[in-house]
Formats: structure tokens, C-alpha cells, sequence
């Protein structure tokens, strides 16, 4: 049977980081969930898809594929490389208005547990402990202060030549936590039997290790 690794957590707490490291050292496929919703939001934003239709929005997800190269490190949206487009800010304040659309996760989680079902596989992302793996071998919760996770994405913005505030920075990340917490479909909620990873004092070599101490290998 696969080994499935289920990370979830807050935006910008490092998931992606993480999961891309340990599925690299343990030969697994990564899948960056998160990006996946991301290329829909940008998908549904560069064809002005409105939320309230319905067909429309189940029409738009018919005609997106999307797929990673690179070790998961570039996502491609219908054959597009969009791995810079989809982390900045336009599609980072809507990416939870659409997530949160029941056509849109069933999508999307009816995707990713193909992917699971056939290889060993370290996923990231908001409900994949709770919603696409509820079975997972092992579950790990990360967070970390809003501030910090402020600060961390607003440090990547600026290494990339993005004008913004941290302040925007910091409305946006609390606004995607209230966003992600409180929605009807798949809230971001911590599973009973995941392992909580606060690494807001932790780089990524510590959250590495506390990750492979669990790993079920090692039982």
C-alpha cells in the first residue's frame, strides 16, 4: 500500500518548503495542493468566472489540467507555466472565495487522491489530513504566529520585485485564516490524530527532523 503524508496548516507557514524537502529526501511524489487551487483561482480570474454561476464554474473546471514538473516545484495551468503568477497578490486574495466552492474541491480533491492511490506521496495543503486522506499514515499540522507568517511572505514578495506593504501582508494572511477556518466545504481544521508543528523559531532543517522522527518507517 502507498504511504500517504498529510501536511496541513495556516498559509505561509513554510507547508510547500517542508513537504517539497522531505518528499525529495524519501523519494515520494509531492503534490502542492495549495498550488492546485491557486491555478483554478487564476483560471476562474484571467476568464472573469463569477462564483454564483453555477454551470459556468463546472464548464471552467472541464477545461483545466493541471500538472507539476520539476520536482513539484512549477505548476502548469493548461500547459502554461503559472508557478510565478499564482503567488502573487491578486490570486493570493481570492484563492479562498473559489477553494471554498463544493464543485472546485470535489474537483480537486477527486485528483489528488488518484495521485495517492498509486505512490507513495507527501501532499500539502488545508484538508488533506481530514478530507482527501482521513487514512493517512501520517498527519502533521503546522502553524505558526500571523506575524511571522507575515513577514516570511512578505520577504518572498520583495525578492521578487513586488511593491507591497507588510501591512497588506498581514491583513491578507488573517483574513485567509478567518476565510479557511470558517467556510462550509472542507474548513481548515486540525485532525484529531495529526501532530502539531509550530515552526515560528523553527528553520527547515528542525521542522525536518521532527517530521522524520514520526515518520512510519521508523515505528
Amino acid at each position: 500500500m502507498p504511504v500517504r503524508i498529510a501536511i496541513d496548516g495556516f498559509s505561509s507557514c513554510g507547508k510547500s518548503t517542508v513537504a517539497k524537502a522531505l518528499a525529495k529526501e524519501l523519494g515520494y511524489t509531492y503534490i502542492d495542493t495549495g498550488a492546485m487551487y491557486r491555478a483554478v483561482t487564476l483560471y476562474f480570474l484571467r476568464n472573469q468566472i463569477l462564483l454564483h454561476e453555477e454551470k459556468k464554474v463546472e464548464k471552467a473546471l472541464q477545461a483545466i489540467t493541471i500538472t507539476f514538473s520539476n520536482e513539484g516545484k512549477e505548476v502548469w495551468l493548461n500547459g502554461e507555466n503559472v508557478s510565478d503568477e499564482i503567488r502573487q497578490m491578486p490570486v493570493a486574495e481570492n484563492v479562498s472565495k473559489i477553494s471554498a466552492l463544493k464543485a472546485v474541491r470535489e474537483a480537486m480533491v477527486a485528483q489528488q487522491r488518484l495521485i495517492g492511490q498509486s505512490q507513495n506521496v507527501v501532499m500539502d495543503g488545508r484538508d488533506i489530513g481530514t478530507a482527501v486522506f482521513p487514512n493517512a499514515e501520517l498527519k502533521i499540522f503546522m502553524t505558526a504566529d500571523p506575524e511571522i507568517r507575515a513577514q516570511r511572505r512578505f520577504k518572498e514578495l520583495l525578492a521578487k520585485g513586488e511593491k507591497i506593504s507588510f501591512e497588506e501582508i498581514l491583513v491578507n494572511v488573517t483574513q485567509r485564516d478567518h476565510d479557511d477556518t470558517t467556510r462550509v466545504q472542507s474548513p481548515l481544521v486540525q485532525a484529531n490524530d495529526a501532530i502539531t508543528l509550530d515552526n515560528s523559531v523553527l528553520n527547515e532543517q528542525q521542522q525536518l527532523d521532527f517530521i522524520k522522527k514520526l515518520l512510519p518507517l521508523n515505528k
